[in-house]
């Protein structure tokens, strides 16, 4: 028990209307006869040691992970660190290392094809590789981060470049990290890095940049099964670019990019031929400028969109994008895909809980009315009002959320309550009873919370009570899949036969999945 849980256990125990003496009974009570034998206390602390070992781990690896992505990519090269894990200790055993990179791509199949580590999957290598090792596993971990550690170097210019672009690619993370973030935001912050770099690393270059999504083309299919719908794109471009759609049959080498996975970079695009121009209106004379082409991928590598960028509007007799920058910018296009799922996770989580209302209205009529509320990030005293409904059916996502505050918030107090001990909370609020349930996360902390009505009912009927039981497990269960799918780097197992082309409806199929799952233990 954590100590809010501990108070709240207490608390529960004793009820609201005991006296000082009843309390302070408990409290002598329990300093009397809470004992604990010396293997518990061992064990207890080899427990605590053991966590707070692999904690320092984890933070150690990352720390590593960061300093090799120089760039802040996300993802290293596999054949460069497997090159240079070559010769730990004067030269690895061939045996060893080999051996490490199977398991590791048995683990990761997408590694054997597009050759690249994410953070985590780097941790796995190191771990895989620490095991094939005599001895202690933790003390070889130690020594190959040593290793690693002193095998990268920078100059101090590329280390203040490399800061600065940190520090934009993190603005991208940060900002959709907040739960009031929208993805026209998310847009903002990924124009705004690119022209912030182009400002400084750039020699002030003019840049257009662009984000197209794929989408399944049901406006002429006969030109492709997908198009790109361009979402996005910096101003002076919006009356040429903004909304259009490219298809499959048109000129251009977007599509290139997307089926091979790779940027596509044309220097002159003057001399190039395939390049589709949207501003029909620009002079030939003045159609000189380097292009390049981004693909973006999600977790398992899988091409949603590109992210495009050229220097048509800058005059310079140099205006070639270098490569310095070109590696940036598919720092950009990384940072922007992690932050644009984090987005789009949210959303489906505001779905799946309208799916979740809709099925236990439909079985609750004593229940009036239910707040859905996400912790805001980086702010422990904060919730974010995103979701309320009502039993007339009536639904409001709030757009943009409404942000309340711990302090000063003396009537939703229970709320706060509710998240610091991951507690059922069951209280009278505003003349009406209150039932506060919260909702955690992959890391057991509270990531969300239903606050739900049942207006002056003392406690809700047997039968509803197990309803609502029942829908307040599907939806835990639905929260944590959506949570866990974005992270994924394997492909997901299906049930219903309608999941894998549901799209933005997954997260409504997400929890009749559970639904299903559960009734089907029941036969």
């Amino acid at each position: 028990l954590t100590l809010p849980q501990f108070v709240q256990l207490m608390e529960t125990f004793v009820g609201q209307d005991s006296s000082l003496l009843t309390v302070k009974s408990l409290i002598a009570f329990i300093k009397e006869e809470y004992k604990q034998t010396e293997e518990e206390k061992t064990e207890q602390l080899e427990k605590v040691h053991h966590m707070t070992r692999v904690a320092q781990q984890k933070l150690l690896l990352e720390a590593l992970f960061d300093k090799w992505d120089t760039h802040g990519h996300g993802f290293l090269d596999l054949e460069e660190v497997y090159a240079v894990l070559s010769t730990f200790q004067g030269g690895m055993e061939t045996r060893v290392l080999m051996k490490a990179k199977e398991r590791l791509c048995f683990q990761y199949p997408q590694l054997s094809r597009v050759g690249k580590l994410s953070s985590k999957a780097f941790q796995t290598f190191l771990h895989l590789i620490a095991s094939e090792f005599p001895g202690n596993e933790d003390e070889t971990i130690d020594n190959l981060v040593e290793f690693l550690t002193t095998s990268v170097e920078e100059s101090h210019t590329e280390s203040l470049q490399s800061l600065r672009r940190r520090k934009w690619l993190q603005d991208i993370q940060q900002e959709a990290e907040s739960s009031r973030a929208s993805i026209e935001s998310l847009y903002k912050a990924v124009l705004q890095a690119i022209s912030q770099d182009a400002e400084a690393h750039g020699g002030n270059k003019k840049i257009s940049a662009y984000i197209a999504l794929l989408e399944e083309n049901q406006l002429s299919p006969e030109q492709g099964r997908v198009l790109l719908r361009y979402v996005a794109c910096t101003a002076e471009d919006a009356p040429y670019v903004l909304n259009q759609v490219l298809y499959r049959d048109m000129k251009g080498i977007s599509f290139a990019a997307v089926d091979e996975g790779w940027p596509i970079h044309v220097p002159k695009v003057q001399l190039h031929g395939n390049i589709h121009f949207w501003n029909s209106e620009r002079p030939v004379e003045e159609r000189k400028g380097s292009f390049l082409v981004l693909p973006l991928h999600d977790a398992r590598w899988r091409v949603f969109g590109i992210l495009g960028l050229d220097t048509l509007r800058d005059q310079h007799e140099k205006n070639i994008f270098m490569a310095h920058e070109i590696i940036f910018y598919q720092g950009v296009s990384h940072a922007f895909s992690r932050a644009y799922h984090q987005i789009c996770t949210r959303d489906n989580i505001l779905q799946m809980a309208v799916t979740a209302l809709d099925w236990l209205y439909a079985r609750t009529p004593s229940i009036h009315t239910v707040t859905m509320y996400l912790l805001e990030p980086g702010k422990d005293k904060a919730l974010c009002k995103m979701l309320t409904t009502d039993n007339t059916g009536q639904k409001e996502i709030h757009s943009p959320p409404v942000l309340v505050l711990r302090e000063g918030n003396l009537l939703r107090d229970y709320l706060f309550k509710c998240t610091d001990t991951l507690g059922v909370a069951l209280v009278p609020a505003r003349g009406e009873q209150h039932i506060a349930v919260p909702l955690h996360d992959l890391s057991r902390q509270a990531h969300g919370i239903f606050d739900i009505s049942i207006g002056h009912h003392k406690r809700l009927p047997p039968q509803e009570q197990k309803d609502l039981q029942k829908m307040l497990k599907m939806a835990q269960a639905a929260y944590l899949e959506i949570l866990r799918r974005p992270l994924k780097e394997r492909e997901s197992t299906y049930v219903l036969e309608a999941e894998p082309v549901a799209n933005a409806r997954l997260a409504g199929f997400l929890f009749h999945r559970f639904m299903l799952q559960d009734l089907r233990k029941c036969i």
